[in-house]
């Protein structure tokens, strides 16, 4: 039976084991950890903080999170287990018929053809909404700062932008010419360091905040995605 002590790491990778008091946020980012810490600093509680530090992850490390993905979560408090699946859905207009007849044989790897309706968002509302302590709008916050007065990104995430840099190119249409616009810096992919904003981002969250992301469904950014996925072959 394997017993853990704080002193022994099996792995030649290590981190050493982190202590608190007062609460504690683990991420893959630690710009993501701090804005939940802020959170909960504020009088959030473990929820508040969660959905804080996902929506900071979609800035500081968007290679491998997004407004645009899927989120589930699994919730413990008073006492009982809550399990939430926000997975995203088939847009209704799409069917296997018109993934064949569009040519393809297996689903592809780039265009609207894969893209699901996303859960993300809805699943960050619907946990502030049953499990929150603090206002919504506020748990965005955090989020909004970083992608409006930028961040220094990481070497691990500067390694990624470069591969996605590397992998879309040769696949760039009208669809993917937003991620171009958005994502780089001078047509390259951001450096370990280097300062990245993205203002767009920042607007988008703050819409988000504003109408407990219904905009993103029913609202003014649902019309948006409508008119440009219907404009480029969505």
């Amino acid at each position: 039976m394997f017993e853990f002590s704080a002193h022994e790491y099996p792995y030649a990778s290590q981190r050493q084991s982190v202590f608190a008091k007062r609460g504690m946020v683990a991420a893959s980012q630690p710009l993501a950890a701090e804005a939940g810490i802020e959170i909960m600093r504020r009088g959030g509680n473990a929820i508040d903080a969660a959905i804080a530090t996902a929506a900071a992850l979609t800035v500081v490390e968007p290679t491998g999170c997004g407004i645009g993905g899927d989120a589930f979560a699994l919730v413990w408090t008073q006492d009982k287990l809550h399990g939430l699946n926000a997975n995203g859905v088939a847009p209704q207009a799409l069917s296997i018929e018109a993934v064949k007849a569009a040519g393809h044989e297996q689903m592809p790897l780039h265009g609207w053809t894969p893209v699901t309706v996303p859960g993300c968002p809805s699943a960050w509302a619907e946990l502030s909404r049953r499990f929150g302590r603090l206002p919504f709008a506020d748990l965005l916050q955090p989020a909004i700062s970083l992608a409006r007065d930028g961040f220094p990104v990481s070497p691990v995430v500067a390694l990624q932008w470069q591969s996605a840099l590397e992998n879309f190119t040769p696949s760039r249409n009208t669809v993917l010419d937003s991620w171009f616009d958005t994502y780089l810096i001078d047509g390259r992919a951001p450096r370990a360091g280097e300062m990245f904003r993205n203002p767009a981002q920042a607007r988008t969250l703050a819409e988000l905040a504003a109408t407990g992301c219904e905009s993103f469904y029913r609202g003014a950014l649902a019309q948006r995605l409508d008119q440009h996925s219907r404009a480029t072959g969505g």
